[in-house]
């Protein structure tokens, strides 16, 4: 059973984002500064679109906290979109540009069809990538409670387009920190000079790409999650939080699509006693998870992250309006958010972890779950 829930609310071009958390703990310590500075990180970016550069994402703790610390009762966050001013005089008088051209690839076709609209824009205005500012202010939150047992989570690029980079073999800590001093988020400096090359050429065709991203876990006991019902491994609950982020299309645990070609003696990870009596692996082909459980070693996702469907170039669509076969019509937009993505992927493992965590130790105070 989930113990921690969030909902978030807001439109792309509306006046702000908002996100409720609910079932945190008391006695939280909880640092604004932490939730400002994975904002920024979203932001960042070999890629991003001109939005980027309009927004300066800050959240406002507005519930849920006194003297800096969680008090069990829900936390509201919000934070502004810099864009409204330009929006506000034509939302309030309902004129915005009529859009009767799904866009193929976004949710524009079946929103307009689900819910009876002629109009795109009640559709692309909330199911907009805009509204992962909020998962990551969410995320943030989760993170501190995680960093209070030991458990961290950072992620990389590994792919852009078709540009495949070979990873170093060190810590997932080492590969954190190359990941942050490059703009494309890859660990090896070659590899992203080829990635910027391989995003420039998208925007200089008027087209976008794709690529992959890898989040890691380290610190994850064992025991989080259950065998026992479906809706309660913790793998599938991994897949649903990061396939639910937009333009995330396939996600593998471990080397689950390498293992797949593999005879079983040369894919399963192996058990051997330490000097201390412990346990410990030589290996960790399974990603941290076996029958829907931690296994004490570090969980290692990785999504695919298809190219985003608006091109400068235009797609081939059909006018709702008129039935006629028709072009679409470019929005502002960017020409690649993997490395973006990759931080809302740790944001989205961050949260699911942290669920975990409470389900398996429960408690409504840090106190009580730390004993």
């Amino acid at each position: 059973m989930r113990k921690l829930r969030f909902l978030t609310a807001g439109e792309s071009h509306g006046c702000c984002l908002t996100a409720i958390v609910d079932g945190l703990p008391a006695g939280i310590p909880i640092d604004p500064t932490v939730i400002d500075h994975e904002l920024s990180r979203r932001q960042g970016g070999y890629g991003r679109g001109k939005r980027m550069q309009i927004e300066r994402d800050h959240a406002e703790i507005l519930t849920g906290l006194i003297n800096g610390k969680t008090t069990g009762a829900p936390v509201a966050l919000r934070i502004q979109n810099r864009d409204w001013v330009s929006w506000r005089e034509h939302w309030a008088v309902s004129d915005l540009p009529n859009l009767s051209v799904p866009r193929p690839g976004h949710a524009d076709y079946a929103g307009m069809i689900k819910y009876g609209f002629s109009d795109a824009r009640p559709i692309l205005e909330r199911a907009s990538a805009r509204e992962t500012a909020a998962r990551v202010a969410v995320g943030a939150l989760a993170k501190q409670l995680l960093a209070q047992f030991g458990v961290r989570t950072g992620s990389y690029v590994e792919q852009i387009g078709s540009v495949k980079a070979q990873i170093p073999d060190v810590t997932p800590e080492k590969l954190w920190k190359l990941a942050e001093a490059s703009d494309v988020r890859c660990p090896n400096p070659a590899a992203a000079k080829k990635m910027r090359s391989e995003i420039d050429t998208a925007r200089a065709a008027g087209d976008t790409c794709g690529g992959v991203f890898v989040v890691i876990a380290t610190g994850v006991p064992v025991g989080l999650g259950s065998h026992v019902q479906w809706d309660r491994h913790l793998d599938a609950l991994l897949a649903q939080a990061i396939v639910s982020i937009p333009a995330v299309k396939g996600i593998e645990i471990g080397d689950a699509f390498e293992n797949a070609a593999k005879l079983g003696h040369e894919v399963h990870d192996e058990l051997f006693p330490d000097e201390n009596g412990r346990i410990r692996r030589e290996t960790n082909r399974a990603g941290g998870i076996e029958g829907g459980m931690t296994n004490g070693t570090p969980i290692v996702v990785r999504a695919a992250v298809k190219p985003i469907p608006t091109t400068l170039s235009p797609l081939r669509s059909v006018d709702l309006a008129t039935g006629k076969a028709t072009l679409t019509e470019y929005q502002r937009s960017d020409v690649c958010v993997v490395p973006a993505a990759a931080v809302v992927g740790e944001a989205m493992i961050a949260w699911t972890l942290a669920d975990a965590l409470l389900e398996k130790y429960g408690g409504d105070s840090l106190a009580e779950m730390k004993q």
